[in-house]
């Protein structure tokens, strides 16, 4: 099983940043502390970023995101993905899950089809770029909010 995701790694950790990425084939993260009814892979698995590097999946879970609009949404099949620098957010995954996704030139919104298309997240746009705007439930958050800034983008959609 190979997941493949033509995305960014590189320059430092965004922590809570998620980037909206059509290039995904899957959510990725590498915060293990994150997840929440993780299963471990049958097989060796990895992912292959834009940088022609490959990183091994170490489990597959559920992440919990507290949205905008004050609710917890867990995105489930997320991979732990120890080595990556960057969150990603596949699109694809996202619709799968039953959210809606648009994008203008003011950004990108998150809209819940089950639960009458209610806005949930929105983002912002840097360039072509994308970036949810949401969080971490606080009890984790405080465990890792050492560093800032976005650094620095090396590959994007290679």
């Amino acid at each position: 099983m190979q997941h493949m995701a033509n995305s960014m790694i590189g320059g430092v950790s965004d922590n809570n940043v998620w980037y909206v990425d059509s290039g995904a084939s899957n959510l990725m993260t590498s915060h293990g502390e994150w997840f929440r009814d993780t299963k471990d892979l049958k097989t060796p698995s990895f992912v292959e970023t834009g940088d022609d590097t490959t990183h091994p999946i170490t489990q597959i879970g559920k992440v919990p995101l507290c949205m905008q609009n004050g609710q917890t949404k867990y995105l489930k099949d997320v991979l732990h993905v120890p080595t990556i620098t960057k969150n990603l957010i596949s699109i694809g995954q996202m619709v799968e899950q039953g959210l809606h996704v648009t994008f203008n030139p003011n950004g990108c919104f998150v809209e819940d089809l089950k639960n009458q298309g209610k806005l949930i997240a929105k983002g912002e746009r840097n360039g072509q770029m994308f970036t949810l705007d949401v969080n971490m439930p606080k009890v984790n958050s405080m465990l890792f909010t050492h560093g800032k800034g976005a650094g620095h983008i090396g590959i994007w959609h290679k």
